[in-house]
């Protein structure tokens, strides 16, 4: 009676830890979508697509969400002839598309280099005539006691008008 608890026990274990597999997350779904295109250099139904995913470890149902994100990616296209939806992505596309980013990338590299430079020249030149002396200090605590005696006119000037509109 023992042996034939412990033996269920251990079949049981092995059922749960081998029905127990990792789904693939979305990147890896979207690389295996992307293979089939890259193989294959074909044109394809959404209604393939759903029969070729499951081969390939993507279950059908989330074959489309899967294609839509690759075609916001602008990795896979879609084109619409007649009444069907036709997709497609080949290598030599995502080379042109890799390449077309890399340029921009270096483009807005060489632009905010040069912004940088020229907002660290500003900063310098702001500095200037800031360094710390006694004429700043005194300048700088005279400017806090105006500030403060403006808050307090302005508090006073709020005050007054509140007390004639009551009256």
């Amino acid at each position: 009676m023992h042996m034939r608890f412990l033996l269920f026990s251990i079949q049981l274990l092995l059922f749960v830890t081998q029905s127990k597999k990792r789904g693939l997350s979305l990147e890896e779904k979207r690389e295996k979508m992307l293979q089939i295109f890259y193989d294959s250099q074909d044109f394809f139904l959404l209604k393939e697509l759903e029969k070729s995913g499951p081969k390939k470890g993507v279950i059908s149902q989330s074959v489309k969400d899967v294609i839509q994100s690759l075609v916001d990616d602008d990795l896979v296209f879609k084109d619409k002839i007649g009444t069907s939806v036709y997709f497609w992505s080949l290598p030599s596309c995502a080379g042109n598309q890799l390449r077309t980013v890399s340029r921009k990338l270096e483009t807005d590299l060489q632009t905010n280099k040069k912004r940088h430079t020229e907002l660290v020249e500003q900063c310098n030149a702001l500095k200037k005539g800031r360094e710390q002396s006694d004429a700043r200090e005194e300048a700088l605590n005279e400017l806090k006691a105006i500030e403060q005696k403006h808050k307090e006119l302005k508090v006073e000037a709020c005050l007054v008008m509140f007390w004639s509109l009551r009256n």
